[in-house]
């Protein structure tokens, strides 16, 4: 993760998986069409209470989810003595983290040095 993100929407935009509250979760999606509406202005008055973020993931053999609104998402801080997003859905605090992927390839090099 990166503080290179200025809000908790660019760092999810650039993420393949995340932790929640120490349960790593690859399974989360955004609400494009949402982010969309909002970006072009022509979001409907109640879009901060609609859904934006969902994260699924299984905890032993129990299913886990969280959902998360426009609002929450928004709020969030991030903390940089645990390197993670603090989000607080009125209930409960939760603590996110964001990764990237990193990508290779099994192509063998064509540098004439390795012949």
């Amino acid at each position: 993760m990166s503080t290179a993100h200025s809000s908790l929407i660019e760092a999810l935009e650039a993420a393949d998986m995340l932790e929640i509250n120490d349960l790593y979760a690859w399974q989360f999606s955004l609400d494009k069409e949402l982010l969309a509406q909002v970006s072009a202005g022509s979001a409907s008055a109640d879009s901060q209470d609609q859904p934006l973020l969902n994260i699924d993931c299984v905890d032993g053999s129990a299913r886990r989810h969280w959902q998360f609104s426009l609002a929450t998402v928004n709020a969030a801080r991030f903390d940089a003595d645990t390197d993670s997003w603090r989000l607080n859905d009125g209930e409960t605090e939760h603590r996110i983290k964001c990764f990237a992927a990193i990508s290779g390839d099994n192509l063998d090099s064509d540098d004439a040095s390795n012949d």
